[in-house]
Order: C-alpha cells, then sequence, then structure tokens
C-alpha cells in the first residue's frame, strides 16, 4: 500500500536488525487518515470472504480491526485480552503467545459471548513479526468452532518467518506493507 509505505519510510525507525518502530503513526500516536485508508484496502480484499466479525489482540492491534470492520459494513470488532479480570464471567478461551516485541509470554483470552460459535472471522494485527499473535487468535477460533476465513496484517516483516510459514498453512494473509530487510539502518519495503 503505496500510502503506508511512504509512511514507513518517512516516520518509521530501524533499531538493530529486527525492529521496526512505527509508533509515530500506527500504533502509539495513529495517523487516522491513513488508518481508515488501510481498514479500506483490507476490506477491500477481504470482502468476498464474508467475515461476521474481526478479532484482534489487545492493544495496539485494535485501531486497525475497528477501522478494517467498519469498511466492511460495520462488523463487530473483539480483541483478545492480555490479562484476566475481575469481571470476566463467562467462559473463556485462552491460547499462550510469546511476544517479540516485549520477549514475554502471554496468554490471551476472550469471552465464548464475543466470539460466538460459527463466527467468519477475520483476524487483524498492525504488525507481524514471527506470527504467535495470530496463531493464538487461530487457536482462540478453533476452541470456539470459528471458521477464520482472513488475516490482514498493517506490517508485516518479511524477512521473519511468520507469514511465509502462514501463507504455506494456505492462509490467506494480506499484509499492507512488508519489510524485506534492514540494513545500516535503512528500512527496505518489498515492491
Amino acid at each position: 500500500m503505496k500510502e503506508l509505505n511512504e509512511a514507513i519510510l518517512k516516520w518509521g525507525r530501524a533499531n538493530g536488525k529486527d525492529v521496526v518502530k512505527v509508533d509515530m503513526f500506527l500504533n502509539h500516536r495513529i495517523d487516522t487518515a491513513l488508518m481508515f485508508e488501510m481498514g479500506e484496502e483490507l476490506a477491500r480484499h477481504f470482502a468476498s470472504a464474508h467475515p461476521t466479525l474481526v478479532l484482534t489482540v489487545e492493544a495496539s492491534g485494535i485501531a486497525l480491526a475497528i477501522t478494517a470492520a467498519h469498511a466492511l459494513g460495520n462488523i463487530p470488532v473483539t480483541f483478545a485480552k492480555k490479562s484476566a479480570t475481575v469481571v470476566q464471567d463467562g467462559t473463556m478461551a485462552q491460547a499462550k503467545v510469546f511476544s517479540f516485541t516485549h520477549k514475554q509470554e502471554n496468554i490471551i483470552r476472550v469471552d465464548e459471548r464475543y466470539l460466538p460459535v460459527k463466527s467468519r472471522v477475520l483476524i487483524v494485527d498492525d504488525f507481524l513479526a514471527d506470527g504467535q499473535a495470530v496463531r493464538g487468535m487461530m487457536d482462540l477460533c478453533r476452541q470456539l468452532d470459528c471458521t477464520v476465513c482472513g488475516v490482514g496484517i498493517g506490517v508485516e516483516k518479511g524477512f521473519q518467518m511468520g507469514g511465509k510459514k502462514l501463507r504455506e498453512e494456505g492462509i490467506d494473509l494480506y499484509s499492507l506493507a512488508i519489510i524485506d530487510s534492514i540494513a545500516d539502518g535503512n528500512i527496505h519495503i518489498r515492491e
């Protein structure tokens, strides 16, 4: 996606050889116009899959999930929580997820009422590295007998194996931008 690629080159920062900071416009400070364009692009790609719900994980994927759900006709968004709360009173599906960014394992959870059985789920996240968050959300869908009809990603690190493995498994994975490498502090985006 041209506008996203331009934002990555303008505002993105390389940190070492494997960390890309895009928090200036994607997930800490949000460029709302760009975020709605990204949601519309994901909706164009996945409309024919007829999702009935968008699933993401808290917190940085929520903005993109909302814009995609809005563009898909205002379907609901459910986000998996990373910690238990005292107000959770339903049956919870849970999955372990290791966070590349935070270097820690989380247990993500969603109340089965918010991810109804037989839902057609579009998984959306802001970033894809090794695919652990996506796999955790896919596991939640399996537990609750939902169909994953696709995975939409804002920025994929193509030099890590997450996206490649998901595609090899036949997942309809659509990333709006793919970073091929980081070299000498420069971010190289796939054309």
